[in-house]
């Protein structure tokens, strides 16, 4: 039941970011109008650690417009970054080769993970003023931070001493396990501002629920169908409302169907789908009012991106083509997420604001691809150069 919580470019930049050895200098900030761009939004190739052929991306974006990603360096190493007043920071490592940052919070709080010194391990990071803090491990090898509240908390996995993964709850310097739903393995995906946590976790009877986590206990939160489906929770916000997706345990010719759902008050409810077309979505983030996004997907093998607002459900539209999904929701209601064009077949980013489809554009390759939206008309993500190297962006509001 697990899910990637960004586009197909996306995930596949975090997976492998290209790069190659040159000069350490890193190159400005350019900002330009692509072609494929509105006239009334910029976007700013927030650049490298390295050479200009190397590759970035950015993840994350706070209020101020402090951005954190991941990029290329000039040896061939990765290392996350910070970008902030035109320029990017390497945040280093823990030791180790490589690390990546993967949200920030609005006290200039980064995580993000990175290898170790000899051994190389993975595990999580906290950075703040300069330094970078382990936030070492339930006494396995690894960990991985998921997401980071503006009280400090961390929320993520780490492989416990067993060898099993267990989510956990990092604060004031100390990681609990939160254990899990009677199976092996959990993961904490969300965290809101009171410190509750979402996530999914295998049962007793081997099925992965999704799970909310507050005042020390662990809630199954079901499924929609029989006990023998599955279900994962990937956000909530700050009234306790809470996103995900579950398996319905109807079946059709192209396989058990999953519906997107809302969690609220102990009761779990179907958001239903397009309909018969579309008889399969999922839920991927929710604003602070409870307006869920997520994707529609159709008996073809097409993808629509949708919106449930007041019990109702909304298709977005599209770019042209037959596949788009949603990325996120910011509270003022404008969604982010990719869309394949007509005139081609790679994906490109997209607002929706106003009942209104816009196309993002690119750095004049092919793609492009959001990862995250503030609440001051800024998005960032990834996009393609003329040359084909995918660089962390900004796409800016004009006033």
């Amino acid at each position: 039941m697990r899910r990637l919580p960004r586009g197909a470019l996306f995930a596949a930049a975090v997976l492998a970011l290209a790069t190659a050895c040159g000069s350490k200098s890193t190159p400005p900030a350019t900002t330009t109008t692509a072609a494929a761009a509105p006239a009334h939004w910029t976007i700013t190739d927030l650049g490298t650690l390295g050479p200009t052929y190397t590759t970035s991306i950015a993840s994350a974006i706070d209020e101020q417009g402090e951005v954190v990603g991941g990029s290329g360096t000039a040896n061939g190493t990765q290392h996350g970054f910070l970008w902030r007043d035109d320029k990017m920071t390497d945040l280093g490592t823990l030791g180790g080769r490589d690390s990546g940052a993967a949200a920030i919070n609005e006290h200039g709080q980064i995580i993000g993970a990175s290898l170790t010194a000899k051994p190389a391990r993975t595990h999580g990071f906290v950075w703040q003023n300069g330094k970078m803090t382990d936030l070492g491990t339930l006494g396995g090898r690894s960990s991985r931070p998921r997401a980071i509240n503006d009280k400090g908390q961390i929320v993520g996995e780490s492989l416990t001493a067993s060898g099993e993964t267990h989510p956990f709850l990092w604060q004031n310097g100390k990681m609990t396990d939160l254990g899990t739903l009677g199976g092996p393995l959990g993961y904490a995906l969300a965290i809101n501002a009171s410190g509750q946590v979402v996530g999914e976790s295998k049962t007793a009877g081997g099925r992965f629920h999704g799970f909310l986590w507050q005042n020390g206990k662990m809630t199954d939160l079901g499924t929609l169908g029989p006990t023998y489906t599955d279900s994962s929770a990937v956000a909530i916000n700050d009234r306790g409302q809470v996103v995900g997706t579950s398996y319905t345990g109807v079946v059709t010719q192209n396989g058990q169907q999953g519906h997107a759902f809302l969690w609220q008050k102990g009761k779990m409810t179907d958001l239903g789908t397009l309909g018969s077309a579309y008889p399969a979505s999922d839920g991927v983030a929710i604003d602070a009012s409870g307006a869920v996004v997520g994707s529609n997907l159709g008996t073809a093998g097409t993808r629509q991106p949708v919106l449930w607002r007041n019990g109702k459900i909304m298709d977005l539209g599209s770019l042209g083509g037959t596949f788009g999904a949603t990325v996120a929701i910011d509270d003022r209601g404008q969604v982010i997420g990719v869309s394949i064009p007509a005139s081609g077949n790679s994906v490109h980013a997209f607002v929706w604001q106003n009942g209104k489809l816009t196309d993002l554009g690119t750095l004049g390759g092919a793609e492009s691809d959001p990862s995250a939206i503030n609440e001051q008309n800024q998005i960032v993500g990834l996009a393609t150069t003329a040359a084909g190297k995918g660089h962390a962006v900004l796409w800016t509001l004009k006033a």
